[in-house]
């Protein structure tokens, strides 16, 4: 069905995988295209708990953008090729109802950084590496980063991040909260199958709204936010989770979400 990933499904979890790996991953229209597509299927699928953004292999998991391609085709309307598909792609990532762990198996640079913080959690190998190399060739961070840093790690840092493109390796990485967990390659399957498997167990509708209201409360009030709680939690008091929870509280033992 795609080309440019990989897109598996197995207990209740869908992996997307980069598999461009003669470029390191890199970002063209048509791998971005498929990854947006992904993510809306793994939204509709309702048998579908958590979704795993990672890449084949373990240098890297995005380089950023294909710079050879761009410059192939000698567009220079950059804002444009962000709004049809770099766009798209985070906005369906950071849309979708349902956790979005990123595993971080290499280097996330530029737009890969970016599509990195995406995420909602990463767990990354010690190895690997951030940058945001815009500056590097003149750009600025798109892709969202410039979204994502200051809300993370503050103005000043973000700034210095994004206007040296330095490399943040994966111990700073963790101190700043880029990352949620550094494991040894070897390790880091493990370490994600940890967090797949309690979230494919856990309340997923529950765990959705969290994820909405997390977003808009961003860019709102006190006031704002605790309307959107009160909206959602309605939701929630209508749904199977909390009545199963409620009940398995009351009878002592572990609640059996479906996630509905």
């Amino acid at each position: 069905m795609y080309k440019e990933i990989i897109y598996h499904v197995e207990n209740h979890v869908a992996t997307i995988t980069l598999n461009r790996p003669k470029v390191y991953h890199a970002l063209n229209g048509d791998i971005m295209t498929e990854i947006t597509d992904a993510v809306h299927q793994a939204a509709k699928d309702e048998d579908i708990r958590v979704v795993v953004l990672t890449a084949e292999g373990n240098s890297a998991f995005c380089s950023g953008a294909d710079l050879k391609a761009g410059v192939a085709s000698g567009n220079t309307e950059l804002g444009n090729t962000l709004k049809e598909f770099y766009n798209p792609m985070i906005t369906a990532i950071r849309e979708i109802e349902k956790p979005v762990i990123g595993r971080l198996n290499g280097i996330a640079a530029g737009a890969g950084m970016s599509l990195a913080l995406a995420c909602d959690i990463i767990i990354a190998q010690q190895e690997a590496y951030m940058t945001e190399l815009f500056v590097g060739i003149g750009l600025m961070p798109d892709a969202g980063s410039m979204f994502f840093l200051p809300r993370i790690v503050g103005m000043q840092r973000a700034f210095e991040l994004c206007s040296t493109g330095r490399k943040v390796h994966m111990e700073e990485a963790l101190q700043l909260g880029l990352v949620s967990k550094v494991v040894p390659f070897e390790h880091l399957d493990t370490a994600v199958k940890q967090l797949t498997d309690y979230y494919i167990a856990a309340a997923t509708k529950s765990i959705g709204l969290m994820k909405k209201v997390l977003n808009q409360s961003l860019n709102s009030n006190l006031q704002e936010v605790l309307e959107m709680e009160a909206v959602n939690q309605t939701k929630l008091g209508h749904s199977h989770d909390f009545a199963e929870g409620v009940m398995a509280f009351l009878q002592k033992r572990k609640p059996e979400f479906k996630g509905k």
